[in-house]
């Protein structure tokens, strides 16, 4: 072999075979006839061996040229596969995409939002892992997910991240006295039980500054990680809850009924990705999907 074979010497060598004559290989490419006469002189150059022999006016492959065509095609097949999925990719309709959650985000609002991201992008994928937030910060630090969704995020040089504050409620059971209230502080829940997150959390030390602003403490009934949870038990008559309104909204009618909480407490969330990895086209669009969804819920300084 004496040069470079180009696919486009390739193209012009399946089109006279699929067609017989340089005058219709030229008409499916798209070049004049002289143009395909020289992309097959410089293939058989670069070959060493003659493509085709001339029978009854048509050009029919030479047994070198037919012992080398499955493997033309399959080639040709692989560069059209390449091309398509780089145009795809460009439209941002193929990708992979991998999410890590919150749990309660991938039990509630973030499949909605993936499933109307995918509907018109087929050749995209997900993979949508909800864990605990000290596990989601370690999966951003090791570039092991895409984009991630938590709370309680206090920074980290390795992940960048952007904070949202998501208005919070008071939820209740339907037919509850407080359903006859406007807005409900903590003097309102004082003879309720409370149902709230992790003592840990950087929410539950709000809800507690908050409280404490009232004059009120907290008296604990149940302690629950996720705001779904908090969701069944109430809608189940345990309690009451200060959620975030994100959570709260898929529960009314449902059992459950609420009211916007004062003082304003925000639900901080951060939307997380690695430092050093560079995003895709397709990780940003998501990003950008996602924070939209969420613009009914958040709080008008956010």
């Amino acid at each position: 072999m004496s040069g470079q074979i180009s696919p486009r010497q390739l193209e012009a060598f399946h089109a006279v075979v699929e067609h017989g004559t340089m005058t219709r290989a030229s008409q499916q490419l798209n070049v004049s006839q002289p143009a395909v006469s020289r992309l097959l002189s410089d293939l058989a150059n670069d070959l060493g061996f003659n493509l085709f022999d001339r029978r009854d006016g048509r050009l029919v492959p030479t047994q070198e040229a037919r012992f080398l065509l499955p493997d033309i095609r399959r080639l040709l097949e692989l560069l059209n596969r390449i091309s398509e999925t780089s145009r795809d990719i460009t439209q941002r309709k193929a990708g992979d995409l991998r999410i890590a959650s919150l749990p309660g985000f991938a039990i509630s609002h973030l499949p909605r939002v993936v499933a109307q991201f995918l509907k018109d992008r087929p050749g995209v994928t997900v993979t949508l892992e909800p864990d605990r937030p000290e596990r989601i910060l370690e999966w951003m630090v090791g570039e092991q997910f895409d984009f991630g969704i938590t709370d309680g995020f206090e920074g980290h040089p390795a992940v960048e991240h952007e904070e949202v504050r998501v208005r919070t409620v008071c939820i209740f059971p339907e037919g509850s006295p407080l359903a006859r209230l406007d807005t409900i502080r903590p003097r309102d829940l004082v003879a309720h039980k409370l149902i709230h997150t992790r003592r840990d959390s950087p929410f539950f030390r709000l809800l507690t500054e908050a409280f404490a602003a009232d004059g009120q403490s907290i008296t604990t009934f149940v302690e629950a990680r996720q705001f779904t949870t908090a969701c069944e038990f109430v809608a189940q008559g345990v309690g009451v809850s200060v959620i975030s309104e994100l959570d709260a909204v898929k529960y009314r009618g449902q059992g459950v009924d609420y009211r916007p909480f004062r003082p304003v407490i925000p639900h901080r969330l951060s939307l997380v990705r690695p430092i050093h990895k560079q995003p895709s086209m397709i990780t940003l669009e998501f990003m950008e999907c996602f924070i939209e969804s969420l613009r009914p819920f958040l709080l008008d300084d956010a």
